[in-house]
Protein backbone atom coordinates (compact mmCIF):
# COMPACT_ATOMS: atom_id res chain seq x y z
CA UNK A 1 0.00 0.00 0.00
CA UNK A 2 1.20 3.65 -0.80
CA UNK A 3 0.95 5.10 2.13
CA UNK A 4 -0.80 8.85 2.01
CA UNK A 5 1.59 10.52 4.63
CA UNK A 6 -0.60 13.35 4.78
CA UNK A 7 -3.90 11.85 5.40
CA UNK A 8 -4.63 9.17 8.73
CA UNK A 9 -4.94 5.82 7.83
CA UNK A 10 -8.88 4.45 7.26
CA UNK A 11 -9.77 0.79 7.96
CA UNK A 12 -13.39 -0.70 6.68
CA UNK A 13 -15.05 -3.60 7.04
CA UNK A 14 -17.46 -4.15 4.27
CA UNK A 15 -19.66 -7.78 3.06
CA UNK A 16 -21.21 -10.59 4.88
CA UNK A 17 -19.14 -13.45 7.10
CA UNK A 18 -19.91 -17.13 6.52
CA UNK A 19 -19.76 -20.00 9.09
CA UNK A 20 -18.87 -22.99 8.30
CA UNK A 21 -20.91 -25.87 8.82
CA UNK A 22 -18.78 -28.28 7.13
CA UNK A 23 -16.31 -28.10 4.01
CA UNK A 24 -19.11 -27.23 1.12
CA UNK A 25 -22.05 -25.62 3.86
CA UNK A 26 -22.11 -22.19 5.53
CA UNK A 27 -24.17 -19.57 6.95
CA UNK A 28 -24.45 -16.52 5.85
CA UNK A 29 -26.15 -13.73 5.08
CA UNK A 30 -27.62 -11.23 2.40
CA UNK A 31 -25.28 -8.30 2.76
CA UNK A 32 -23.51 -7.28 -0.86
CA UNK A 33 -20.55 -4.83 0.46
CA UNK A 34 -21.97 -2.27 -1.63
CA UNK A 35 -22.34 0.10 1.07
CA UNK A 36 -18.66 -0.99 2.83
CA UNK A 37 -17.01 -0.68 -0.62
CA UNK A 38 -18.68 3.10 -1.53
CA UNK A 39 -17.19 3.86 1.97
CA UNK A 40 -13.67 3.11 0.98
CA UNK A 41 -14.35 4.62 -2.62
CA UNK A 42 -15.08 7.70 -1.16
CA UNK A 43 -12.47 7.83 1.26
CA UNK A 44 -9.80 6.83 -1.40
CA UNK A 45 -11.48 9.43 -3.73
CA UNK A 46 -10.17 12.39 -0.52
CA UNK A 47 -6.69 10.58 -0.89
CA UNK A 48 -6.80 8.50 2.26
CA UNK A 49 -4.97 5.10 3.05
CA UNK A 50 -7.53 2.59 3.47
CA UNK A 51 -7.16 -0.48 4.73
CA UNK A 52 -10.53 -2.88 3.68
CA UNK A 53 -11.39 -5.80 5.57
CA UNK A 54 -14.09 -7.60 3.32
CA UNK A 55 -16.04 -11.06 3.23
CA UNK A 56 -16.71 -12.33 0.25
CA UNK A 57 -18.52 -10.31 -2.36
CA UNK A 58 -18.64 -9.78 -6.24
CA UNK A 59 -16.70 -6.74 -6.34
CA UNK A 60 -13.74 -5.61 -6.97
CA UNK A 61 -11.41 -1.99 -6.30
CA UNK A 62 -8.32 -1.16 -6.77
CA UNK A 63 -6.44 2.35 -6.09
CA UNK A 64 -2.49 2.34 -5.21
CA UNK A 65 -3.65 3.17 -1.55
CA UNK A 66 -5.78 0.69 -0.81
CA UNK A 67 -4.98 -2.38 0.86
CA UNK A 68 -7.85 -5.12 0.42
CA UNK A 69 -7.82 -8.36 2.88
CA UNK A 70 -10.16 -11.10 2.00
CA UNK A 71 -11.41 -12.93 4.68
CA UNK A 72 -14.57 -15.45 5.50
CA UNK A 73 -15.58 -15.76 8.70
CA UNK A 74 -16.08 -13.47 11.83
CA UNK A 75 -13.09 -15.09 13.42
CA UNK A 76 -10.60 -14.05 10.31
CA UNK A 77 -12.48 -10.47 10.02
CA UNK A 78 -11.51 -9.67 13.75
CA UNK A 79 -8.07 -11.11 13.73
CA UNK A 80 -7.22 -8.94 10.04
CA UNK A 81 -8.52 -5.63 11.88
CA UNK A 82 -6.40 -6.31 14.94
CA UNK A 83 -3.39 -5.38 13.04
CA UNK A 84 -4.26 -2.22 11.71
CA UNK A 85 -6.90 -1.30 14.33
CA UNK A 86 -3.94 0.86 16.43
CA UNK A 87 -2.89 2.62 13.39
CA UNK A 88 -6.20 3.90 12.05
CA UNK A 89 -7.64 7.43 13.35
CA UNK A 90 -10.98 6.24 11.44
CA UNK A 91 -12.48 2.88 11.67
CA UNK A 92 -15.68 2.19 9.76
CA UNK A 93 -17.94 -1.24 10.62
CA UNK A 94 -19.55 -1.50 7.42
CA UNK A 95 -19.79 -5.08 8.03
CA UNK A 96 -22.91 -7.67 8.12
CA UNK A 97 -20.83 -9.85 10.91
CA UNK A 98 -22.91 -13.04 11.60
CA UNK A 99 -24.04 -13.02 15.65
CA UNK A 100 -23.72 -16.85 15.66
CA UNK A 101 -22.04 -19.71 14.09
CA UNK A 102 -21.96 -23.67 14.88
CA UNK A 103 -20.26 -24.90 17.72
CA UNK A 104 -18.67 -27.34 15.43
CA UNK A 105 -17.57 -27.44 11.99
CA UNK A 106 -17.52 -30.87 10.37
CA UNK A 107 -14.12 -31.84 9.06
CA UNK A 108 -16.33 -33.99 6.48
CA UNK A 109 -19.13 -33.23 4.18
CA UNK A 110 -22.11 -34.32 6.44
CA UNK A 111 -24.71 -36.85 4.68
CA UNK A 112 -28.64 -36.54 4.79
CA UNK A 113 -29.62 -38.49 6.84
CA UNK A 114 -32.58 -38.06 9.73
CA UNK A 115 -35.71 -35.81 8.45
CA UNK A 116 -34.31 -32.90 11.13
CA UNK A 117 -31.34 -31.52 11.95
CA UNK A 118 -30.41 -29.67 15.31
CA UNK A 119 -27.17 -27.51 14.46
CA UNK A 120 -25.67 -25.72 17.52
CA UNK A 121 -24.74 -22.53 17.69
CA UNK A 122 -22.74 -20.33 19.14
CA UNK A 123 -21.96 -16.44 19.92
CA UNK A 124 -19.55 -14.97 17.12
CA UNK A 125 -16.95 -12.20 18.83
CA UNK A 126 -18.93 -8.61 18.51
CA UNK A 127 -16.01 -6.95 16.56
CA UNK A 128 -16.71 -3.54 16.96
CA UNK A 129 -17.91 -3.77 20.71
CA UNK A 130 -13.94 -5.36 21.35
CA UNK A 131 -12.67 -2.26 19.39
CA UNK A 132 -14.57 0.41 20.91
CA UNK A 133 -13.20 -1.06 23.99
CA UNK A 134 -9.42 -0.70 23.28
CA UNK A 135 -10.76 2.92 20.84
CA UNK A 136 -8.89 6.04 21.76
CA UNK A 137 -9.71 9.93 22.18
CA UNK A 138 -8.52 10.69 18.72
CA UNK A 139 -9.92 7.58 16.93
CA UNK A 140 -13.49 7.75 15.43
CA UNK A 141 -15.44 4.69 14.93
CA UNK A 142 -18.41 4.72 12.64
CA UNK A 143 -21.16 1.60 13.01
CA UNK A 144 -24.32 0.27 11.59
CA UNK A 145 -27.17 -0.24 12.63
CA UNK A 146 -30.52 -1.74 9.97
CA UNK A 147 -33.35 -2.37 12.76
CA UNK A 148 -36.89 -3.75 11.60
CA UNK A 149 -38.44 -1.56 14.66
CA UNK A 150 -37.68 0.73 17.28
CA UNK A 151 -34.80 2.10 14.87
CA UNK A 152 -33.88 5.15 16.53
CA UNK A 153 -33.70 3.43 19.82
CA UNK A 154 -32.33 0.49 19.06
CA UNK A 155 -29.54 2.54 17.05
CA UNK A 156 -28.70 4.57 20.18
CA UNK A 157 -28.25 1.58 22.51
CA UNK A 158 -25.68 0.19 20.23
CA UNK A 159 -23.86 3.73 19.67
CA UNK A 160 -23.36 3.73 23.03
CA UNK A 161 -22.82 0.42 23.59
CA UNK A 162 -20.32 -0.02 21.09
CA UNK A 163 -18.29 3.43 21.59
CA UNK A 164 -19.02 4.65 18.25
CA UNK A 165 -19.04 8.40 17.61
CA UNK A 166 -21.28 7.91 14.66
CA UNK A 167 -23.85 5.35 13.79
CA UNK A 168 -25.64 5.25 10.29
CA UNK A 169 -28.63 3.72 10.52
CA UNK A 170 -31.19 2.14 8.06
CA UNK A 171 -34.36 0.70 8.09
CA UNK A 172 -35.74 -2.97 6.42
CA UNK A 173 -39.24 -0.65 5.75
CA UNK A 174 -37.45 1.90 3.41
CA UNK A 175 -38.18 0.94 -0.46
CA UNK A 176 -35.43 0.50 -2.49
CA UNK A 177 -32.53 0.30 0.33
CA UNK A 178 -30.36 -1.88 2.11
CA UNK A 179 -29.20 -5.43 1.12
CA UNK A 180 -28.38 -5.63 -2.39
CA UNK A 181 -29.75 -2.29 -3.98
CA UNK A 182 -27.39 0.14 -5.41
CA UNK A 183 -29.45 2.61 -3.55
CA UNK A 184 -29.98 3.23 0.04
CA UNK A 185 -31.81 5.59 2.86
CA UNK A 186 -29.85 6.83 5.92
CA UNK A 187 -29.67 8.54 8.89
CA UNK A 188 -26.32 9.75 10.32
CA UNK A 189 -26.75 9.89 14.38
CA UNK A 190 -23.92 11.46 16.79
CA UNK A 191 -23.14 11.18 20.48
CA UNK A 192 -24.88 14.46 20.93
CA UNK A 193 -28.22 13.25 19.80
CA UNK A 194 -28.13 15.12 16.45
CA UNK A 195 -29.86 13.08 13.77
CA UNK A 196 -29.10 13.62 10.35
CA UNK A 197 -31.91 11.96 7.63
CA UNK A 198 -30.50 11.98 4.42
CA UNK A 199 -33.39 10.73 1.70
CA UNK A 200 -33.23 7.99 -0.56
CA UNK A 201 -29.57 8.51 -2.66
CA UNK A 202 -27.17 6.44 -4.19
CA UNK A 203 -24.37 4.19 -2.18
CA UNK A 204 -21.65 6.45 -3.85
CA UNK A 205 -23.50 9.48 -2.68
CA UNK A 206 -23.84 8.18 0.63
CA UNK A 207 -20.11 6.69 0.88
CA UNK A 208 -19.15 10.21 0.54
CA UNK A 209 -21.54 11.49 3.10
CA UNK A 210 -20.46 9.03 5.56
CA UNK A 211 -16.97 9.64 4.53
CA UNK A 212 -17.10 13.53 5.45
CA UNK A 213 -18.96 13.21 8.72
CA UNK A 214 -16.28 11.25 10.26
CA UNK A 215 -13.67 13.37 8.49
CA UNK A 216 -15.41 16.88 9.47
CA UNK A 217 -15.32 14.32 12.92
CA UNK A 218 -11.57 13.58 13.27
CA UNK A 219 -10.84 17.54 12.65
CA UNK A 220 -13.13 18.97 15.71
CA UNK A 221 -11.31 16.34 17.69
CA UNK A 222 -8.13 17.92 16.74
CA UNK A 223 -9.03 21.20 17.05
CA UNK A 224 -10.45 19.97 20.71
CA UNK A 225 -6.64 18.78 21.44
CA UNK A 226 -4.89 21.67 20.31
CA UNK A 227 -7.58 24.11 22.14
CA UNK A 228 -7.09 22.36 25.20
CA UNK A 229 -3.12 21.70 25.41
CA UNK A 230 -3.21 25.24 24.56
CA UNK A 231 -4.70 25.66 28.40
CA UNK A 232 -2.63 24.37 29.98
Amino acid sequence: MNTATEKPLVLITAGPTREAIDPVRYISNHSSGKMGYAIATAFLEAGYPVVLVSGPVNLTLTNPNLTTINVNSADEMFAACKAYFASAKIAVFAAAVADYKPAEIYINKMKKSASEFDLKMVKNVDIAYEFGQVKTNDQVAVGFALETNDEEQNALKKLYKKNFDLIVLNSTQDSGATFGFDTNKITIINKDFVFRALPLKSKAELGRDIAQAAIKLVKTNTDKTINQTQLT
